[in-house]
């Protein structure tokens, strides 16, 4: 299990009421789960989200396969307008 910190952007910083939280996850799957577990609105943005853990981009590959290692960053990015 590793323990790191996920931040949000725009609608999904506006969803979570925060900017940024700590997190213990072993994948982004369980993070994901972790983080919209009650919160309808947040689960809505992440599914039309991308996300990057340490500054790159997770792109298509399964959530599931996605190892978060210690001290991880993962940033979630909805879409934006004109972009």
């Amino acid at each position: 299990m590793a323990r790191g910190k996920v931040r949000y952007w725009a609608a999904a910083k506006e969803a979570a009421g925060v900017a940024e939280e700590s997190f213990d996850a072993a994948t982004l799957d369980e993070l994901m789960t972790q983080i919209t577990q009650n919160r309808a609105d947040l689960a809505h943005v992440v599914r039309r989200s991308s996300f990057l853990v340490d500054g790159l981009p997770v792109g298509k590959r399964s959530h599931a396969e996605v190892v978060l290692g210690d001290g991880a960053t993962v940033e979630v990015l909805p879409p934006f307008a004109g972009g």
